[in-house]
């Protein structure tokens, strides 16, 4: 089926159940942002392949919401399909405001329950409740026209084994039951996939770029449940988690063991809980907290930033020989955006702890890099030239540790304009890596620092600052993020030590060209007491051709001095003496004043 064929098709079903509008968002049960394919729902129904969307369908309406992130990839291929592509901008009306506008008094609001959690189900309906839209969340009705959809995976679990994890399964789930106790709690049902891989050291292949299995897990003070298909556990962790009094249920028993979380058990309810979930239990046995096992995932253990720093190393090396490679291709016009993609990949596979992609590869030439989430294809790449701006958004999963790094570079010589902007970027990029700031800080506060060189000249990005990023586990990863959002539960959280985020400031001029230039930080113990600071741990080179040194104080080009003598004083003795030649002169220092 075409598009408009499954829209029909949909119509169909909405209309025997007296649905007027049937809202399919992005997520899972588990609320991950990559989902397994049997739940990429909204991808199927649209065409539209972005990780974040909305799409909601009414008897004479098609509309997708997105953020700025996706306007330009989401227009091109929601084309001649039959739904509109809605834009998601701070302070403008949203999806909530379009169904008060498009709905009549008494109508239905349907939606697939498992995909709606206790937070979105609230707000949604407090946002409906007045112009009396009820919500129907009992129905999935694409299992009712998806004839082929795909099963959900059975892909077998492993360990990540010693000497990876610095704390046992059991380690964290004492610390989990030490602070349930804290919170005088007797269950806690768990549902995030990569909190659940944390916590048992286990890993998976269910979902593209993050290694984790798709599972509940239900901890009491004395035993726990893992709920999962139960063909997927190989018999040596089964033998292992049974040891540790973990018992192995099927995945869809799950909801039926709500039945025993009743008085007197205190269940502690995390705001991502599915509602047909959350509304089985009585709120006198709730006890609410915004990601217990998040919070504690997202301080790194020292023997963890450890490992990291040495994924660091072998992601830059592969990073390394990735742009030797492209500089001394003698005809560029016989590469493109998707061969780059896979190149990359190709090198970062040399290494033997290497096990795929953490998110897509953005290679993006020219215009297509303002496409800030753009993925080439193989059959739609644009081909290099010169001049041009490449800009190449990328990372691995290792064993060790998780990488995410962007470099934009240009190929011949770029215009005034683009070595300004680019400059201002990189300046904002500066200012967060040299920040100190005092125990407390929350994370949104520091998302100004990245934006003020470009906004003293008009310019700004559409997308955060920086995300928290997993060890050997989700690219994407809360409780933090530094954004425009200051207000939002992650713009909210305060900065600890330990914990991993990325630095990546850009601009994107639509049509024309994109910048980014991203490394991860960490958060660390400053010199000055009651204050922090941030460690740049990613390692490559930023392109000195783009840099128009004369607006870069003297403190910034000591700190890019600074930082490309690490680079190369951490990546050369893993190189061969041509590649260490290469590497030196893209780190060469700018003179002082």
């Amino acid at each position: 089926m075409d598009t408009k064929a499954k829209l029909a098709a949909l119509r169909s079903v909405m209309a025997q159940l007296k649905i007027d509008a049937y809202l399919i968002p992005s997520n899972d049960p588990h609320q991950s942002e990559y989902v397994a394919p049997h739940w990429q729902s909204r991808t199927w129904m649209s065409g539209f392949t972005g990780s974040y969307g909305v799409l909601i369908i009414t008897m004479h309406k098609a509309d997708l919401w997105t953020d700025s992130r996706y306007f330009i990839q989401a227009e091109q291929e929601l084309k001649d399909s039959g739904i509109a592509m809605k834009k998601l901008e701070a302070g403008k009306p949203d999806y909530n405001h379009w169904l008060i506008n498009n709905l009549k008094n008494g109508d239905t609001l349907g939606v697939d329950g498992q995909l709606l959690s206790k937070d979105q189900y609230q707000r949604l309906r407090k946002k409906l409740a007045p112009a009396n839209i009820h919500i129907n969340y009992k129905h999935d009705l694409i299992k009712e026209i998806w004839a082929d959809r795909p099963t959900l995976p059975d892909d077998l679990i492993y360990e990540h084994a010693h000497p990876y994890p610095a704390l046992s399964r059991m380690e964290k789930i004492d610390l989990v039951r030490q602070e349930m106790q804290a919170l005088r709690v007797n269950a806690y049902p768990i549902t995030k996939l990569d909190d659940i891989a944390w916590l048992l050291n286990l890993r998976g292949q269910d979902v593209d770029f993050n290694p984790v299995f798709i599972a509940y897990f239900l901890l009491f003070e004395k035993e726990a449940y893992l709920f999962i298909h139960p063909e997927k556990v190989p018999a040596l962790i089964r033998e292992s988690l049974e040891a540790d009094s973990i018992k192995i249920k099927a995945y869809h028993d799950f909801q039926a063991y709500f039945g025993f979380l009743q008085k007197p058990t205190k269940v502690l309810i995390e705001p991502t809980l599915s509602i047909p979930y959350f509304n089985q239990i009585d709120a006198s046995c709730c006890i609410y907290h915004q990601g217990l096992v998040e919070s504690l995932k997202a301080i790194k253990h020292p023997k963890e930033l450890d490992f990291i720093r040495s994924t660091m190393i072998k992601d830059g090396v592969a990073l390394t020989r990735f742009y030797k490679w492209l500089d001394e291709k003698e005809d560029i016009t016989e590469l493109n955006e998707y061969q780059l993609s896979e190149q990359l990949n190709a090198f970062r596979a040399q290494d033997e702890s290497y096990v795929g992609e953490s998110f897509p590869a953005i290679v993006g030439f020219q215009s297509n890099a303002a496409v800030v989430h753009y993925r080439p294809q193989q059959e739609h790449s644009k081909t290099l030239e010169t001049p041009g701006m490449l800009l190449v958004d990328s990372g691995g999963q290792y064993q060790s540790g998780t990488t995410d790094i962007t470099r934009t570079i240009t190929i011949g010589t770029p215009t005034t304009e683009q070595k300004e902007t680019f400059t201002q970027v990189l300046k904002g990029h500066i200012e967060l890596a040299m920040i100190q700031f005092p125990t407390g800080t929350t994370a949104g506060q520091l998302d100004l620092l990245a934006r003020k060189h470009l906004w003293q000249s008009g310019r700004n990005y559409g997308h955060g600052t920086g995300h928290g990023v997993g060890y050997f586990l989700n690219v994407h990863e809360g409780p933090a993020s530094i954004s425009p959002a200051v207000n939002s539960a992650r713009g909210r959280q305060i900065l600890q030590v330990g914990m991993i985020l990325s630095n990546e400031p850009g601009y994107y001029k639509p049509g024309e060209y994109g910048i980014r230039t991203e490394n991860l930080i960490c958060v660390q113990a400053s010199a000055h007491e009651g204050f922090l600071k941030m460690e740049t741990l990613s390692l490559f080179p930023i392109d000195q051709r783009l840099i128009a040194i004369d607006l870069m104080t003297r403190a910034e080009i000591q700190w890019l001095n600074s930082y490309h003598q690490q680079v190369f004083n951490r990546l050369s003795p893993h190189l061969s003496a041509e590649e260490q030649t290469w590497l030196r002169e893209k780190c060469l220092a700018f003179e002082l004043d």
